[in-house]
């Protein structure tokens, strides 16, 4: 992934924007879910997006192609639930490799066919993987502050399989994100750096973690710097933040990532906070405006949408772009 730092050097390089946004836009039915291979599966599946890849991969692709078409450089697989753990509410945890792998596998043939058309600008495919139902860090009993509803060994184990399948089916590199409990993030590191170690090769690792209130902390309670602290034992392509927040409050916390790392920076905010009726209001142009303000601060080498975000407001950020440089990285980090 020489060809992906080197890139990082030269411009900002844009992400794309909600895949759930997307979808909904759909209308899937209870049976478009299903499709004819799940047609008699015992529990409910409506709401498993990342199934769809399965059963209207043809959606899926769209929805890569429409994001790369309003100028985005990297697209996430459609594995945001993509564990075992995850997974268990639809009693489908034997299926996540083959989740992950197609999922990979779409994505990469989007971004080959956008990159034969335009060499200058190569497509890259971020295996997302999302941070599951379940937490290590913090009890969900409130009357039992000692209890855990999962182990690291047991993420430890989903996150393997879920970056085994990505790998195989083509992402360019693994994206750790909507981090709210640091521990779940370990566990994912531990399991990439697992797998780079048997097959002997390199991952290009993004960390993306969420702010999800006005403290200015994580879920489980780390500021911007903690996180960061916690996770710079592992070689990393870029840290950042995504979701919870509008993109200007997220300029405080990426403030703080900048003045403490060498590292690429990512962010991916939402459009916005979401209104009374759980929808987005931020329109393309006032994100664009907010965003504006990380690349007057050179705060970013990589942006782009959460929630509520669609291929309109990723081009606005595509547009926006193409007059900065990009935040300077430090040469031990990137050199070829």
């Amino acid at each position: 992934m020489e060809k992906l730092k080197e890139i990082l050097k030269e411009r900002i390089l844009v992400l794309d924007g909600a895949m759930g946004t997307m979808l909904q836009r759909y209308k899937f039915t209870e049976e478009d879910f299903r499709g004819t291979r799940f047609k008699d599966w015992p529990s409910p599946l409506k709401g498993n997006n990342d199934l769809l890849s399965l059963t209207q991969p043809k959606a899926i692709a769209e929805v890569h192609s429409r994001y790369f078409e309003a100028g985005a450089d990297i697209a996430e697989t459609n594995t945001f639930s993509g564990t075992t753990i995850a997974m268990a509410d639809y009693g489908m945890e034997e299926l996540v490799y083959e989740l992950n792998y197609e999922s990979a596998r779409i994505a990469k043939e989007v971004a080959r066919e956008f990159t034969s058309k335009t060499p200058e600008k190569p497509r890259f495919v971020a295996g997302s993987m999302g941070p599951t139902n379940r937490t290590a860090s913090m009890s969900p009993d409130v009357n039992d502050p000692g209890f855990r509803a999962v182990s690291f060994e047991e993420l430890r184990r989903a996150y393997k399989e879920q970056a085994e399948g990505l790998l195989d089916g083509g992402a360019d590199m693994l994206l750790v994100e909507t981090v709210f409990d640091t521990l779940n993030a370990k566990a994912a590191l531990f399991a990439i750096e697992e797998i780079k170690s048997e097959r002997n090769i390199e991952v290009p690792i993004m960390i993306s973690g969420t702010i999800t209130d006005a403290s200015g902390r994580t879920l489980s309670g780390q500021t911007a710097e903690a996180f960061l602290i916690s996770v710079s034992h592992i070689p990393i392509l870029s840290i950042g933040f995504n979701c919870a927040l509008g993109a200007n409050q997220l300029i405080p916390h990426l403030e703080v990532l900048a003045a403490k790392t060498n590292h690429a920076i990512s962010a991916h905010p939402n459009a916005g906070l979401p209104n009374a009726f759980g929808e987005y209001d931020e329109t393309p142009e006032q994100m664009a405006l907010q965003i504006k303000e990380y690349l007057d601060k050179k705060l970013v080498n990589i942006v782009g949408g959460c929630c509520g975000t669609n291929p309109d407001h990723i081009k606005a950020i595509a547009d926006l772009v193409k007059e900065f440089d990009p935040r300077p990285i430090a040469a031990e980090n990137y050199s070829a």
